[in-house]
């Protein structure tokens, strides 16, 4: 079998090169070793599938912490308002929420991935099953790739668009590393980004998986002495520490992980002051003072929450409320406003949403995608060593290094 363009990969910039590379009149096969194509573009933005964030170049660029000016090329030349053209061209209605986040207006990720896969069936790219072991080189030019099946599929050029390693029931199982290093690509050190947090402090049952609402946060690294990154949305309380979408998004902040260094301040009431909560604190205990303090409680916070913070103030929650000190109070307040935890660890970088390092863009053309070391291979997303925030820029960047990569 023998095509111009073989792309290993199926996902958001795998196909997104197929559509790409076909339309520019070149024959076009995608690898895909799933049976379905874009499975883990099912499980993003909790299965709405963020797919993009409604903004400038400059702001993804602000939102890529790692190398994000490798990406300067490509993005200019597919914007985010490009890849919300590509999808409602379509026939797929996107919506704007808050943060500019860009999601189907049917909240359905399904429908993404069939926009895409019949975008790229529509261009002339075929999708073939299967699951490509090596990829062929000879004179430091690519030619093509083996299969486990033992057939080969050769090629003139060839895209690398396999995926990092977080989530590998979705196929994102590190392969297109070990392919670029064995092609003599350096492999810049993997770590778990956007992942939730291990804390030193612990949540009891009734919190595990709590969901908190509108809340705000502030990372702190300790070792430096100032605030890192602030937020505010959405956090998970679990058993073993942190996770939702403005921790995953702290955790991008944390560079090198040393225990005790971090903390994470949780602001449970953000519309309010210290001195407005205090003042509100005042009223309910005045008008409570014959019940018992669990009674304040449930009008401040989440029922499953308010055992752990009867705890972590270490004022009973059977204790009258006429009984709270003063002292007390201005500690309620203070856990309110700031209930801290240390961060210990990451979680593994299977529950990561993106992997951290990847091929060294030291080594890729950021105008083709184009390897500096081997002619006619080429890589598009989370392959290559990029990482940006929550909020669809993810899915952005790697839309734009797969057109890229398809159009050269």
């Amino acid at each position: 079998m023998n095509v111009d363009t073989l792309i290993i990969g199926g996902g958001a910039s795998g196909m997104m090169a197929g559509c790409f590379s076909a339309d520019s009149g070149r024959s076009t096969m995608i690898i895909e070793k799933n049976s379905k194509v874009g499975r883990k573009l099912y499980i993003t933005g909790k299965g709405r599938c963020n797919l993009t964030n409604n903004c400038d170049v400059k702001t993804v660029i602000t939102n890529t912490p790692t190398n994000g000016r490798f990406l300067y090329s490509c993005l200019t030349n597919f914007t985010p308002h490009d890849v919300m053209e590509f999808f409602e061209k379509r026939g797929l209605p996107l919506k704007t929420e808050r943060g500019n986040r860009v999601f189907p207006v049917s909240d359905r990720a399904a429908d993404v991935i069939d926009t895409l896969k019949s975008a790229v069936l529509k261009s002339g790219c075929r999708i073939k099953t299967g699951e490509a072991i090596r990829i062929l080189i000879q004179n430091d030019t690519v030619f093509g790739a083996e299969l486990s099946d033992g057939s080969v599929v050769e090629c003139r050029k060839l895209i690398i668009a396999s995926g990092g390693c977080s989530y590998p029931l979705t196929g994102s199982t590190g392969d297109g590393y070990r392919f670029a290093e064995a092609a003599g690509h350096t492999i810049v050190p993997l770590r778990a980004s956007l992942v939730p947090l291990v804390t030193a402090e612990h949540f009891g049952y009734d919190a595990d998986g709590l969901l908190l609402k509108n809340i705000g946060i502030k990372l702190r690294d300790n070792k430096k002495n100032k605030i890192i990154y602030t937020d505010f949305g959405e956090a998970e309380l679990k058993r073993w520490g942190l996770s939702g979408a403005v921790v995953r998004s702290a955790s991008a902040h944390i560079r090198e992980m040393e225990s005790g260094r971090y903390q994470i301040e949780i602001d449970l009431k953000p519309a309010l002051s210290d001195e407005k909560l205090d003042a509100r604190l005042v009223r309910e205990l005045s008008a409570a003072q014959g019940n018992e303090f669990s009674v304040v409680m449930r009008t401040l916070l989440p029922a499953a929450l308010i055992k752990d913070f009867s705890r972590i103030v270490d004022i009973p929650l059977e204790k009258k409320c006429s009984e709270i000190t003063k002292t007390e109070r201005q500690l309620i307040v203070d856990r309110l406003k700031r209930l801290t935890r240390t961060i210990t660890d990451f979680r593994p970088v299977e529950e990561a949403i993106v992997t951290s390092g990847g091929v060294s863009v030291k080594e890729i053309d950021p105008k083709t995608m184009a390897s500096k070391i081997i002619k006619g291979l080429y890589f598009a997303g989370e392959v290559i060593d990029y990482d940006c925030y929550t909020g669809g820029f993810n899915l952005q960047a790697a839309f734009s290094t797969g057109h890229c990569a398809g159009l050269s």
